[in-house]
């Protein structure tokens, strides 16, 4: 399974509009510390097909860069318009696109983009289903007040992890499913220092992860605050934009 992160930033992206911090300086000369909003690639193994997590306000350019025209599936973590405006990007492009969601998520999402028509699958947390070869399963994070789900994706012996946006209090249903993970993405807005309710910081995300057992680690959804992306990368596993992992 090849898993690649399209877009690494929280809602507004660095460089933020207006800021002149030191990441968004480095955002602004090009480096790692652009940070288009969060989206991830999966491809199965045998080239038997793609699927997004996840529909980023940015996604035309995230295709773009990736040569992508079609997916076999969009899954929709939660409701907050970072994790699915860009869906409106299939327009003209591919037609009737596979979506997948819990229903209240997926009610929120389709009032908006109801012009699309992509076919609808309504998913019940904890309940496995496949696509493209791949099997998911959608599992109860805690980033209030939205309905937000974790995503497990398994292909052959690999385990994935993607946390989706949550603060620490995950329901113990959702922490044994994560247990072990070859890779865990991590949602971890912000460096230690900062506290958000609906958010992990590093060192809680970091805890997270070394306590479900998992072999590695990527810090994802991350807002300008970090230091410039190779300062910070001497504390935290950050992932970048576009980078790719073999698993």
């Amino acid at each position: 399974m090849k898993v690649t992160l399209l877009g690494t930033g929280d809602a507004i992206g660095t460089p933020k509009i207006g800021c002149k911090c030191a990441a968004c300086a480095d955002a602004l000369r090009g480096g790692r510390s652009r940070r288009m909003r969060f989206s991830v690639l999966l491809e199965s193994d045998e080239d038997e097909g793609r699927v997004l997590i996840d529909t980023s306000p940015d996604l035309r350019w995230q295709l773009l860069k990736k040569d992508i025209a079609s997916v076999d599936g969009v899954i929709w973590t939660h409701a907050h318009y970072d994790h699915y405006a860009g869906f409106g990007d299939f327009h003209r492009v591919q037609s009737h696109v596979d979506v997948y969601a819990l229903k209240e998520t997926m009610d929120y999402i389709l009032n908006y983009l109801y012009f699309l028509n992509p076919v609808r699958h309504d998913v019940n947390a904890y309940e496995p289903f496949e696509i493209a070869g791949m099997e998911f399963t959608l599992f109860k994070v805690n980033h209030p007040p939205a309905q937000a789900a974790g995503v497990l994706v398994t292909n052959g012996q690999k385990r994935l992890v993607i946390t989706s946006d949550t603060n620490q209090d995950i329901p113990a249903r959702s922490l044994e499913l994560m247990r072990d993970a070859d890779l865990m993405l991590a949602d971890a807005i912000m460096p230690p220092g900062y506290n958000i309710s609906k958010h992990m910081n590093a060192e809680e995300a970091v805890a997270l992860a070394e306590r479900l057992g998992a072999k590695d680690l990527l810090l994802t959804h991350l807002a300008h605050l970090y230091p410039p992306h190779e300062i910070a990368l001497k504390k935290w596993p950050l992932g970048h934009d576009m980078m790719e992992i073999i698993l």
